[in-house]
């Protein structure tokens, strides 16, 4: 289905400023639809031209009318009543004539109430339109569609929302709603149903529904709202000795446009205060209120709970740290070569998952920017390479957003692959180490727009894929891109380098390298991905990862 913008740019002459407005609008006009139980459908007239000449039953249109027709753009059903139009009507087309009071109010510039009620659909219907204003500018009409089917006697609370809804209309017509320069509400703030207040324009309440009443209730408020200052019983509620920004009497006293939660002794309430502001005068002010004690509470619990996970993963990274010291010093007192370099290697594996710990401590959820991971793992890599041949690996691609389950087994496969490149690929010779990454499928975070040579030649060879009954990889039958049938989003990570290549009896299989096989472990087992070691184009290495983002095409850990 178009937009609001899509269909405005499509058939209508209205400019950026009007488009805003009238997002403002839409933003916030349930609240009229809940106040007058009725359907609203918001019209804007078509660009001149765009309309065929005649309308649908042939008769030729008036050629002096100010508009060939009519688009609505957006739609809204109440929640307080009946809908009229079951029905989308949004991207509909009407031609000038066919909706005569919209005609009406956008040729007069007023509220049109006139007619008898439609009973086109089987129901009856009574039809208003109210011109939409900006500045001296009309946008468009609002069609308000009342189902008179289930009239009856209005009681007070009925009435107090028509009166309510009636200088809403009046506001919209004379552009003083939505309110210039405030910013659009959001989902969160309250409704209707929520709780309603009516204040007179010394700031008194002179209705409160039963919502509304039992909120304050809860807030500690025993008698009726009717006759009191609501701001002033509200401060004194909320008399915890905590400052507030402005006196909450002068907030809820109805001259501005405001929200405001206030918190007394436990319960939570969200407040927002509509100035109603009619032919240039005040006239008074509607009050929405929301009990969000629980949601609150609920927010609080969150929060503590995200605090606690980051300093789990800040205390992890703090033990994984002291292992690795730990181990540095074993290391330095070994009098074996080989003991030593296996410490050293063991430190460099932790150091690996410690930073992912460590980024994972700074961040509100368990997604990763890996980015910067990697480069810290590169950086890491590069630190031991020998002084007389220093080796400096770099990063092209982006790797994007990880989820925390796929960043640790990849650093760590990472850093066995940098390592394993400079001590047999590189070792006593200078050359390049080159990372690429990029992703493949919908949602491609980070990835460049025009691969590199690597990338292509990545996604040109076969790729090994999972792990058969017998422990042996098996061909994938993926498309060229590295891609399967579903279209999964991939990561795909080529690490290259130009040193001596693989040994001509290579096979990564039968290598009894443990780096090697922790990272077929990671990759393969862990991940549900592909690995692929090749001879390098001009001479050699290139390894190929290529790991699945999705977590329902993700494999498990080996058994």
């Amino acid at each position: 289905m178009p937009t609001l913008t899509d269909l405005v740019r499509d058939h209508t002459d209205l400019t950026e400023t009007d488009v805003e407005w009238l997002h403002a609008l839409v933003s916030d006009w349930q609240l009229l639809a809940d106040l007058s139980f009725a359907d609203l459908l918001l019209w804007v007239p078509l660009r001149i031209g765009d309309a065929p000449p005649a309308d649908a039953r042939g008769r030729a249109l008036d050629t002096g009318a100010a508009v060939p027709g009519w688009v609505a753009i957006a739609q809204m059903r109440p929640t307080t009543g009946p809908t009229a139009y079951p029905e989308d009507l949004v991207g509909k087309v009407v031609r000038t004539g066919r909706r005569k009071l919209i005609d009406v109010a956008w040729r007069e510039r007023r509220i049109v109430r006139e007619g008898d009620p439609e009973w086109g659909s089987g129901i009856p219907v009574r039809e208003e339109s109210i011109p939409v204003r900006r500045g001296a500018k009309i946008l468009g009409v609002i069609q308000r569609s009342t189902n008179l089917s289930s009239a009856r006697t209005p009681s007070r609370l009925e009435l107090t929302y028509l009166q309510s809804a009636s200088d809403l209309a009046k506001m919209i017509s004379e552009g003083r709603f939505p309110v210039p320069g405030e910013e659009p509400n959001l989902v969160r703030s309250p409704r209707v149903g929520d709780g309603l207040m009516r204040l007179d324009r010394s700031g008194r309440v002179t209705y409160a529904s039963p919502n509304a009443q039992s909120a304050y209730r809860r807030l500690g408020y025993p008698t009726d709202l009717v006759g009191e200052n609501l701001g002033e019983i509200t401060a004194e509620l909320c008399d915890t000795g905590e400052p507030l920004e402005e006196a909450l009497s002068v907030l809820l006293s109805g001259r501005a446009p405001r929200e405001v939660e206030v918190e007394a002794h436990g319960p939570i309430m969200q407040l927002r205060t509509i100035p109603l502001v009619v032919g240039g005068t005040r006239i008074g002010a509607i009050v929405l209120c929301r009990d969000v004690t629980e949601l609150r509470w609920r927010d609080r619990e969150l929060m503590t709970k995200d605090a606690t996970i980051r300093e789990i993963h800040h205390r992890v990274k703090n033990n994984l740290q002291t292992v690795a010291a730990l181990l540095r010093l074993q290391a330095r007192r070994l009098r074996i070569p080989e003991g030593r370099a296996a410490l050293d290697e063991a430190v460099r594996r932790v150091g690996s998952i410690a930073i992912v710990h460590e980024t994972l401590s700074l961040t509100p959820d368990e997604l990763i920017d890996f980015d910067d991971i990697a480069d810290r793992v590169i950086t890491m890599a590069g630190e031991v390479s020998t002084p007389e041949t220093k080796v400096t690996p770099k990063r092209s691609g982006n790797f994007g957003v990880l989820p925390a389950e796929v960043a640790t087994p990849l650093a760590m496969a990472l850093t066995e692959l940098l390592q394993n490149a400079l001590e047999h690929g590189l070792a006593h010779r200078f050359g390049t180490l080159e990372v690429v990454a990029h992703r493949t499928g919908g949602g491609r975070d980070g990835a460049a727009d025009e691969p590199s040579d690597l990338r292509r030649r990545a996604a040109r060879q076969p790729v090994w894929g999972e792990l058969s009954a017998a422990g042996e990889p098996e061909p994938r039958p993926d498309g060229p891109d590295g891609r399967d049938a579903a279209g999964e989003r991939r990561l795909v990570v080529v690490v290259a380098d130009d040193g001596v290549g693989l040994p001509a009896d290579f096979d990564v299989e039968s290598s009894n390298s443990l780096g090697l096989q922790i990272v077929r472990t990671l990759i393969v087992g862990e991940l549900g991905g592909n690995l692929d070691f090749r001879r390098r184009e001009g001479g050699g290495t290139e390894v190929v990862v290529d790991v699945p983002l999705d977590a329902g095409h993700r494999g498990g850990p080996p058994r």
